[in-house]
């Protein structure tokens, strides 16, 4: 299969992030990571602002989840810098990490506490402690759907309230930035309208990257998207612009499809 043409395509629509008067809140520049001989990500560039929710898509392997463990510090990167309000995240990484929330794709638990306590050790983890941690609990139940299971034991959730959970813990810090890893992943619909709502919210005065593979999240919620492809970012607009991409093409999915590589291609 020859390259796709997709980033000579993608230039028009790429944002621009200096159009505003404040520094971005995460800055990413010239990220690559390499396992062995493969190349996870080559050379991704990408700002986000206060203000500003990105959708980060790519088809399976892309290395979305890569870049967002990078960008979190989990992994470090082969080469390139990340910022986080202006905080250099290899050079002062726990400085830079307590403006993060992160929600990781299968995100762990301990089955054995019960909600509201396993909420109170995170926030602990997080600095905080008496009133404030129990003004955050609560804070996170009511914004998360979960006063109903507060008290119950996380081994005996559903999927869904489990996966609200590992939401709540990522914001109990109520931080400026936050890193969503499939955020709705095993919700039903009026759980996933009601998180698409929340992040959209949100979004008005915090740094919010989260990947999906749901395209339609993406008009619901996001103000721009960022299509990632074997690695390069392939695309980068508002999804508007998005749509307009590909002549022919009349909505994302088609976008989508035609500027990426299916994980089933050899």
């Amino acid at each position: 299969m020859q390259d796709s043409p997709c980033v000579t395509l993608a230039l028009p629509f790429h944002y621009n992030p200096y159009n505003h008067d404040s520094d971005p809140m995460i800055q990413v520049q010239n990220l690559r990571k390499v396992f062995g001989s493969k190349v996870a990500v080559d050379d991704v560039s990408f700002t986000v602002e206060k203000g500003q929710v990105l959708g980060f898509l790519g088809p399976n392997g892309a290395g979305k989840s890569t870049s967002m463990r990078m960008v979190t510090g989990y992994f470090r990167p082969t080469a390139g810098s990340i910022k986080i309000g202006g905080i250099d995240m290899l050079e002062e990484p726990e400085l830079a990490k307590r403006s993060i929330g992160y929600l990781p794709e299968n995100a762990p638990l301990y089955s054995d506490m019960t909600v509201a306590s396993f909420l109170g050790f995170c926030a602990e983890m997080r600095g905080l402690n008496g009133a404030a941690k129990a003004k955050a609990i609560d804070r996170v139940l009511d914004l998360c759907f979960l006063h109903k299971v507060r008290n119950q034991s996380v081994d005996t959730l559903s999927k869904g309230y489990r996966h609200r959970t590992c939401f709540a813990q990522s914001i109990i810090h109520d931080p400026e930035v936050l890193i969503l890893d499939e955020p709705t992943d095993g919700l039903d619909p009026n759980q996933k309208h009601e998180i698409r709502n929340l992040i959209k919210h949100m979004g008005e005065t915090k740094a919010i990257i989260f990947s999906t593979h749901i395209l339609e999240e993406v008009e619901a919620a996001c103000t721009r998207a960022m299509i990632i492809d074997r690695g390069k970012v392939v695309a980068d607009g508002t999804p508007a612009q998005l749509k307009k991409l590909v002549p022919g093409c009349n909505t994302l999915d088609e976008v989508f499809r035609s500027i990426t590589r299916s994980d089933l291609e050899k």
